[in-house]
Order: structure tokens, then sequence, then C-alpha cells
């Protein structure tokens, strides 16, 4: 059993963090490199899709509030997130973190957590660009062939499987196999190109805000057959929280990167609190802007604004702005292939860690002889995201994404307390204030959020999680470098 919480060494993951030459990763990646990694991943599916389910299902014109309280608990876990990929720059993130501070059996616990947010994550943006491809083709993808089986029109046209999805994700693993820099250098342009357009959104549509469409704003009424405390008013909101979650998945995967930075002591704080501070303003704004230009009932209609909310709202409501929905349609689509970048590069780098240590087949450490990137893993994850994104609902991958991304962070906030009573020597160049006050306040805020989910997802993540302790037993144990 001691086994199980054996903890690797953090002079041996120093070791490791310093190691170069041939068989490493290169570092390649600098601050604003890493800054807009995090901008890339983080101003997605969850702006343009997430925010309108939110306001619709639960959390109405308050979703401002939603993102607020989501990005407290980012805040306070981007905070422990910082000291850790400063202290300790490897690949692996929460992982590589709970290893240190956890032990092994919760480093696999958070390591297996980590594929609902990144692989799932992947899979729900896809989803997500298959729609806006759709609606700037004036819906010319025959039903069928973009949407899953689970789902079936208003018309009775059942859905086989999702192509669009599936060529996103073909292209984009075969970018990621090209190299980190390229990849990088494509995710910066596209970062550019869709932030300009959320900022002409906000600045164009402000004046279309009706005043009525805000009120009642803080506490949302319900709707007949909505009456359990989650579904509208303050529990709503904090729902909504839960489900607006998944827009900040991005500044963690900042982390996974922290072997490829050039200087990570510096750029890693950087990266994770700066893209977390830019996007929050972004997001609150976006919000208040869609939600007075629309009324938040339309994001649950099907025949109005479900798919692809954001067009809708801008051809239905902002008169003589055509060529802006289209321009956003277009800036989206480029925007959620950056998020599904830097999803499939983080989940490779986490089973990249997680092989090293013998958790997880050789193969998934692999590295391309030419280009120095885990492109066996990358091909991987391309089939198991594939059978998620051709063959699952969005609105199921990305609860699923959520509750994983919020278990890590809890685990995070939790190792930054441990770190400091087991290693108070340990240089920090950068350390997480009120400690443990910050770590207590990010666990607390997360593990509201996780509450809040629906049951169906949580049984769901449970499920997940049990497979994934029988793999930890049935192999990772056994061929273990540390404990073997």
């Amino acid at each position: 059993m001691s086994k199980l919480f054996t903890k690797k060494p953090l002079s041996q993951l120093l070791n490791e963090a310093g190691a170069d030459g041939h068989g490493t990763l290169k570092r390649t990646l600098t601050a604003w490199s890493l800054v807009a990694l995090g901008i890339g991943a983080i101003i997605g599916a969850g702006l343009f899709v997430r925010t309108a389910a939110a306001a619709g299902g639960h959390a109405g014109n308050a979703v401002t509030i939603s993102f607020m309280l989501a990005a407290l608990g980012c805040a306070f876990a981007g905070l422990c997130y910082a000291e850790f990929a400063a202290m300790i720059p490897i690949a692996g993130s929460a992982y590589t973190y709970a290893y240190a501070t956890l032990g092994e059996i919760m480093a696999w616990i958070i390591g297996w957590a980590l594929v609902l947010e990144y692989a799932l994550g992947a899979a729900t943006v896809s989803i997500a660009w298959s729609e806006y491809l759709n609606k700037l083709l004036g819906g010319a993808i025959p039903y069928e062939w973009c949407h899953s089986p689970f789902e079936v029109s208003p018309d009775g046209v059942v859905g086989m499987m999702n192509l669009p999805a599936l060529l996103i994700l073909g292209i984009l693993t075969a970018l990621l196999i090209k190299g980190t820099q390229e990849s990088a250098f494509v995710n910066a342009i596209i970062v550019f190109i869709k932030v300009a357009i959320v900022l002409i959104f906000i600045a164009i549509g402000w004046s279309y805000i009706n005043p009525v469409n805000h009120t009642p704003y803080f506490i949302p009424e319900g709707t007949a057959g909505h009456e359990g405390f989650f579904d509208w008013g303050w529990g709503g909101v904090l729902r909504g929280a839960g489900i607006v979650f998944f827009a900040f998945i991005g500044f963690d995967a900042v982390s996974t990167a922290a072997q490829e930075a050039k200087n990570p002591s510096r750029d890693m704080p950087i990266g994770i609190l700066g893209s977390l501070i830019v996007c929050t303003l972004l997001y609150v704004l976006f919000a208040h802007v869609l939600t007075g230009v629309s009324p938040y009932a339309d994001f649950v209609d099907p025949t109005k604004g479900k798919e692809a909310s954001v067009a809708y709202a801008i051809s239905t409501y902002m008169t003589g702005y055509g060529w802006l929905a289209t321009a956003v349609t277009v800036a989206i689509l480029a925007g959620f292939s950056s998020v599904i970048l830097v999803m499939l590069m983080g989940q490779s780098r986490v089973f990249y860690s997680m092989s090293k240590d013998g958790l997880l087949p050789k193969v998934f450490a692999d590295l391309h002889p030419k280009f120095s990137t885990p492109y066996k893993s990358n091909l991987i994850l391309l089939i198991f995201v594939g059978l998620f994104a051709g063959f699952v609902p969005g609105s199921v991958a990305g609860d699923l994404t959520s509750i994983g991304t919020l278990l890590a962070f809890v685990i995070v906030c939790i190792g930054v307390m441990v770190m400091r009573k087991s290693n108070p020597d340990v240089p920090r160049p950068f350390k997480t204030p009120l400690v443990p006050l910050v770590p207590i306040l990010g666990i607390v805020v997360c593990g509201a959020m996780i509450i809040s989910l629906d049951i169906r997802t949580q049984m769901i993540a449970l499920g997940w999680m049990l497979v994934g302790l029988i793999i930890y037993f049935a192999y990772s144990r056994k061929h273990s470098k540390l404990t073997a």
C-alpha cells in the first residue's frame, strides 16, 4: 500500500527538466508564445458555444457572473499552477505536480482525469467547429454527416457521424507532428485574428444592447419544469459557472509546455496568468453584449440560436451587419482550430510524461527522429479523440471536460500546500501568495462547481475514474519505474 503513495523525488524531476539534446523536447517557446498558446486554447468553444448554453439553460443574463465565479476559481488555481510550473518546468502539468507531492496513485488519478480535460476538450471543440462550418456553408452538410448517432434533428433525421470534426482533428494532428514551433506560429496568427473579431463584436454590439434583455439581471427566473436548486436563480448561476468553466481550460494547458519554454522560471507564470487575465476581461464583456443583443431564451431553441448562437444573434438583431456574422463564423472556425491544437498538444505531453515514468506504454514517449515530437502519441490520440468527436454529442463531452479540469485544479491547489511543508527550501521563482488561504479558496470554489454539475456527468466521470484505476493496477503499477 505504501508504494501507492511513493513520491517522485524533486531532484529527479529537476534533472529531467534540465535535460537537453537528442531524445528530449526542444525549448523553442518564449513568454509571448506561451501567452498566445493560453489565449489560443481559452478563447474558443467556451466563449462562442458554452456561453449560450449556460445562459439559455441555467444562468440567464447573469452568465457574466458565472464567468466571474469561474474566473475566480481559475485565478486561485492559476497562482498555484504558476508556482509549480516555474519551480518544476517539465511536461506533464498537474500529473507531474501530483507525483512530486501526493504520490503515484494520485498522480495516476489526475493524469487520467486530464484525459477528460484535454482529449475530450479537443473532441468537444471539434464538434463545435463542425457546427460553425455548416453554418458558414449555409447548412450544406447533411445533418446525418455532421452529428452523432445520439442526435436527432427537429425533422426526425438521425445523425450518423461527424465527418467535419474528424477532418479538422486530422489536419491539426499532422501540424503537431511537424513541430511545436510551427504549431505555435500558426496558433499566434489565429489568436490575433480571433481576438480582433471578438473586440469588433463587443464594440459594435454594445450599441445594439436591448435593456429589456438584461431584466432581470442578477437572479434570473426559472421556467416550468425546472425546480432544482442548480437549474435557475443563484444555483443556476453556479451551474452556469461549471458549464462556462470549460472556457478557461486553456491556461493550464500552458503548463504542459513547460519543458519546451526557453526560460520557464520567468515565462511560465507570465504565460499562465497573462492569458487568464486577458481572456477573463474579454469573456465578461462578450457575455454582457451577447445576452444584451439577443434574449437568452433563444440560445436553447433548436430553431433559433442553439447552434452558432453568436452568428444567429448578429444576423437576427444587428441589422446591416451580415458581414460581421460571416466574419465571426470564419474567426470562430480559426479560433476553434487553435483550441484543438493546444488541447491535443497538452494531452500528448501528459501522456509523454506518464510514459517516461512507465505508467503508460513506451509508445507514448517515442519522439519523431526528425521533428522531436511525440508523433505516435499524437496518432493514437487522433483515433481516441476522433471516436468521441465523430460519435458523441458535444454537450456530453463538454461537461466531462469541465469536471476533469476542476479535479485537476483541486489537486494542484492541494499540492502547493503539501510542497510548502515537504520542500520549504526549494527555490521558487514564483510564489503563490497567501498560502494556505489562496489554495484553500481554489479548492472550495472548484469543488462547488464540481458539485453543481448534473448527476449524469458526475456518474460518468466516476465510471471513467474507475476504469482508470483498473488500468493502473493491471498495468501501470507493475511497470512504474519508481515503484517496480
